[in-house]
């Protein structure tokens, strides 16, 4: 059986005759196009589903109206609330740094404009983004930008951040080249404690390995974790010098200092996205942007 002419035979039936189904039905059809499908469902099934005039549903055309009701007569249901499920939807992918440091503010700010906001938030790879929005599985990132997206995929800048060391407060040493001794097996310089950084952040690396490669300076991560947090509480306990970012604003905790990197690019935080953004995604765009904003007056 055809589907389509199941639908249509529901139509006829519950508004009593081809012509009144042609003018109630959601969508545009002619008469004679229904005459003809439902008179081919009645020839593929061999059985008459109701007589003309004056209208009246065969034994048949009783049954059969009886078991596609239940699902037909819930399609404008289902279609509203599909609808509305998807509008108030925001599938959002981030790092773990970034869900917990710049996602909670902006999201608060939209919950508040909508209450019915419903997140799909996940914690992915920065390798994964690009391809989790290629595919469809979240509408939007939130991320380090590093380089020119792929495909149709969009890219905008949110906000810059500085790149930087962190040490315990009580280290004596106070600047970036404290840090650094002479390595007289690789005539070079190096950074004499090891480095914690975060495994998530790829284009953080990149950046910092541009940075000591100018300063004729080899290093290698010795302590890898999830989040700058934890970045945090291992400087704290003495494992090493922390690689990370300053969030303007967002003071490190106590017992951390900075070490400032001057001349070191900064690290650039945007969000992708691909095609053109449902009406919740540059919602979202706009909340970052003014977030952003704020954020860039501490700096």
């Amino acid at each position: 059986m055809n589907v389509h002419h199941l639908e249509l035979f529901f139509f006829v039936a519950k508004f009593e005759g081809i012509t009144n189904a042609v003018r109630k039905m959601p969508y545009g059809i002619q008469q004679p196009a229904v005459s003809g499908q439902i008179l081919q469902l009645e020839k593929s099934l061999g059985v008459k589903l109701f007589n003309r005039r004056p209208f009246i549903l065969t034994k048949a055309g009783e049954k059969m109206y009886d078991y596609i009701y239940p699902f037909f007569s819930k399609m404008s249901e289902m279609e509203s609330k599909i609808k509305g499920e998807e509008r108030n939807t925001l599938r959002l992918a981030a790092s773990a740094s970034v869900l917990k440091t710049h996602l909670p503010v902006v999201l608060g700010i939209m919950k508040q404009e909508n209450p019915l906001l419903k997140l799909q938030l996940k914690e992915v790879e920065p390798t994964e983004i690009e391809k989790m929005i290629q595919d469809e599985e979240v509408d939007l990132a939130l991320a380090a930008l590093g380089g020119e997206p792929e495909g149709n995929l969009k890219m905008e800048k949110l906000l810059d951040l500085s790149i930087a060391l962190f040490v315990k407060a009580k280290s004596p040493e106070n600047d970036f080249e404290s840090l650094l001794v002479n390595d007289e097996y690789e005539k070079g310089r190096l950074i004499k404690y090891p480095i914690i950084e975060l495994f998530e952040s790829q284009v953080l690396g990149k950046v910092f390995d541009s940075f000591m490669n100018k300063q004729g300076v080899s290093w290698k991560a010795d302590v890898k974790v999830s989040s700058l947090e934890v970045v945090f509480e291992y400087v704290a306990q003495g494992f090493g010098v922390g690689l990370g970012f300053q969030v303007p604003g967002k003071k490190v905790p106590e017992g951390i200092k900075i070490i400032p990197l001057t001349g070191c690019p900064r690290l650039t935080l945007g969000v992708i996205y691909q095609g053109k953004p449902k009406p919740l995604v540059k919602q979202f765009i706009e909340k970052a942007h003014e977030a952003a904003i704020a954020l860039r007056e501490y700096t």
